[in-house]
């Protein structure tokens, strides 16, 4: 394609005009860096070929597992999310397979929650593990995210969370991180309110706590994500 039209279809984010773009995609014909490209190139088919077989093993193991377990949900009343189909795995809608999964419950509705949020909880409590954990106190200190309070003499010594990073605290910290950028949203408000008071790295831990509890009520109560100030933001946009 010549490196003049094939500017025209770059990314919207891309600051670079399509002049600089296409000044840039002129080869200087050195053999080392058309070498070098090639190896990359043969790389990145590489690994979207390895991704794609893990795809394939993802999809097949959770067709499976709600088959052998008779886990299911009426699919004509869940509601289409279009914005998912880019980053979900290929082979199965995991809007659906989460739906039946969890017992008709929607974990996509949580501000932050993404696939691969979705797919960690999966893999490391399934859909009964949550029952282990009375409250939903537990279950956050099974996360090692709440704070560990050291008191002698009534004076506190220490405040930290304990050291650990399992997989389902990294993808709870994860979510948290990305909620910031969300615009409109009772999380996001949250987060921001405590960046602001006690900083980044607790309103990240803070937001965490709070998606854990969300996601153990609604597991554990068949009940569905309800954010808590529905109508705060269009009062706040009137005054």
């Amino acid at each position: 394609m010549s490196p003049e039209i094939l500017p025209q279809d770059r990314h919207y984010h891309c600051r670079k005009s399509e002049e600089e773009i296409s000044k840039a995609l002129h080869s200087n014909e050195r053999a080392d860096f058309i070498f070098g490209l090639k190896q990359e190139y043969k790389r990145y088919k590489f690994y979207k070929l390895l991704i794609s077989e893990c795809d394939e093993k993802i999809s097949e193991y959770l067709t499976n597992h709600i088959e052998k377990r008779k886990l299911g949900v009426d699919i004509k009343q869940l509601e289409k999310k279009p914005y998912m189909r880019k980053k979900t795995i290929k082979g199965i809608d995991l809007n659906i397979v989460s739906n039946q999964f969890f017992g008709g419950v929607d974990l996509f509705a949580i501000p932050g929650v993404s696939h691969s949020t979705v797919l960690t909880i999966m893999s490391e409590l399934e859909e009964n593990g949550f029952k282990k954990f009375n409250t939903a106190k537990q279950f956050t200190s099974w996360l090692r995210l709440v704070p560990n309070n050291k008191i002698s003499g009534g004076k506190m010594l220490s405040h930290r969370a304990p050291k650990g990073n399992g997989r389902l605290k990294i993808a709870l910290r994860n979510a948290a991180n990305s909620i910031w950028r969300m615009k409109e949203t009772d999380l996001s408000r949250f987060f921001a309110k405590i960046a602001f008071k006690k900083g980044w790295q607790t309103a990240i831990t803070a937001t965490a706590i709070k998606l854990a509890v969300i996601i153990w009520n609604m597991l554990i109560k068949k009940q569905q994500y309800e954010p808590s100030s529905t109508n705060l933001f269009s009062d706040q946009k009137r005054k």
